[in-house]
């Protein structure tokens, strides 16, 4: 059978994948910090070993090295939950997105069959990338810090900014060197889509600005709403308590 895109197997598989965080949640609320930490540090490593089975399944390492942002999510999700750094956990608040997005808008992995490893290496960890950080904040193991927006914004404009240039040396490497793929065509990696749009709602973007790179920066805007909306309540705090 396979996943299909917005059809009923996709769709129950969101409603399926939801229900695990939930249920995961009410599980974890009944065990102390120290279980909570090790069981999300436990699960946290399901995006590592996708990274390592996509580097090794495909016969093609370089069209899968772990420069995605979902990849850089599956990284540093361990390092978040082990330390329960604020930074790096207010910074997933955003980065579990891309993981949510993979979900939702998988025109690509569409026919993956559901019993499949490629499915479930790549079904299972980008629904844990994007619950565990939600966890860790509904758990009271991390606590949101409006003070964190700007680091958080300021990473991953650079991080974008560097997997941009990594894309163009890349490509640049392995065109004068004729590196091919299995189908025997010369590879052409596109990390963190800064090279062109890949799906249908990076393709509006496109539209707008028809350039690598910059097509992505209105982006910003979009996230700068939804951080609004996550920090709504302590921006709101700040504010009453600067009035006083």
């Amino acid at each position: 059978m396979l996943w299909g895109s917005f059809g009923t197997v996709h769709i129950l598989s969101l409603v399926l994948g939801a229900g695990l965080i939930v249920g995961l949640y009410f599980l974890l609320r009944c065990f102390s910090a120290k279980i909570q930490t090790i069981v999300l540090g436990v699960l946290s490593f399901a995006g590592i070993a996708a990274i390592v089975f996509n580097l090794v399944t495909w016969g093609s390492p370089y069209e899968y090295l772990p420069l995605h942002l979902c990849s850089l999510t599956a990284m540093v999700l361990p390092v978040a939950v082990v330390t329960r750094s604020k930074v790096l956990s207010n910074l997933l608040l955003l980065w579990s997105l891309g993981a949510v997005m993979a979900l939702v808008v998988n025109t690509a992995q569409a026919n993956f069959e559901i019993l499949s490893p490629t499915f479930f290496f790549y079904f299972f960890p980008h629904l844990l990338e994007f619950g565990i950080p939600i966890l860790l904040f509904r758990l009271g193991l991390v606590e949101k810090d409006i003070k964190c927006i700007v680091s958080t914004l300021l990473i991953t404009l650079c991080v974008f900014t560097l997997i941009h240039f990594a894309n163009v040396a890349l490509n640049s490497y392995f065109v004068a060197n004729q590196i091919l793929n299995p189908a025997g065509e010369v590879i052409q990696v596109n990390y963190m889509y800064s090279i062109k749009p890949e799906n249908p709602v990076l393709a509006l973007f496109w539209s707008l600005i028809p350039a690598a790179y910059w097509y992505m920066l209105p982006v910003m805007l979009i996230v700068l709403i939804y951080l609004a909306a996550v920090y709504a309540k302590q921006i709101i705090r700040y504010f009453k308590a600067k009035k006083r």
